[in-house]
C-alpha cells in the first residue's frame, strides 16, 4: 500500500521533532571540563621531573574525560556515544589513580585531592545517567 504524497506530509507533521541538549549544556560535559582545568592548575605549578612524569599523564587523563564526552557526542550513532562515554569513564579512572598518586607523593594538598575526588564522584553520577539516556526519547543522538 503506497502513501500519497499528502499523507506523508500528515504523518511527518504529527512526529515530534526530538530536541537536542547542546553540547555545552550537558552537566556531564561542564564537570569534566572543571576536571581538566583543576587538574591543569595543580600539576602546572609542579617542577620538570614532577610534571614530566606524572604530571603530562596526569593532566591528558584528566583531559580526556570531556573529550572524550565531546567526541561521542559528534558521533551518528547511539552506540559509538555510549563506547566514547565508557572511553571518558576509563579516563576518569586512570585520573583518579594520579589523583591517589599525587597525594601520596606530597604533590597536592588535601583540600586539592578533596575537590577533585568530589568533582570526578559528580561526574561518574552524570554520565551513568547520560549513558541510560543515550538513544532514548527526547534525548536522540546524544
Amino acid at each position: 500500500m503506497s502513501q500519497t504524497v499528502n499523507e506523508s506530509l500528515v504523518i511527518r507533521s504529527l512526529i515530534k521533532p526530538l530536541k537536542m541538549i547542546p553540547l555545552e549544556e550537558l552537566e556531564v560535559y561542564k564537570v569534566a571540563l572543571v576536571i581538566g582545568d583543576n587538574t591543569w592548575e595543580i600539576v602546572e605549578k609542579w617542577n620538570y621531573f614532577q610534571k614530566d612524569t606524572l604530571g603530562k599523564q596526569f593532566t591528558k587523563a584528566a583531559d580526556s574525560i570531556a573529550f572524550n564526552i565531546s567526541e561521542g557526542y559528534g558521533r551518528y550513532h547511539y552506540a559509538e556515544n555510549r563506547n566514547f562515554c565508557w572511553y571518558s569513564w576509563g579516563s576518569a579512572f586512570e585520573t583518579r589513580t594520579s589523583l591517589v598518586k599525587s597525594f601520596k607523593r606530597g604533590l597536592i594538598t588535601e583540600a586539592e585531592q578533596n575537590l577533585l575526588n568530589s568533582k570526578l564522584t559528580l561526574y561518574f553520577k552524570l554520565v551513568n545517567a547520560y549513558i541510560k539516556s543515550i538513544g532514548k526519547s527526547g534525548t536522540e543522538g546524544q
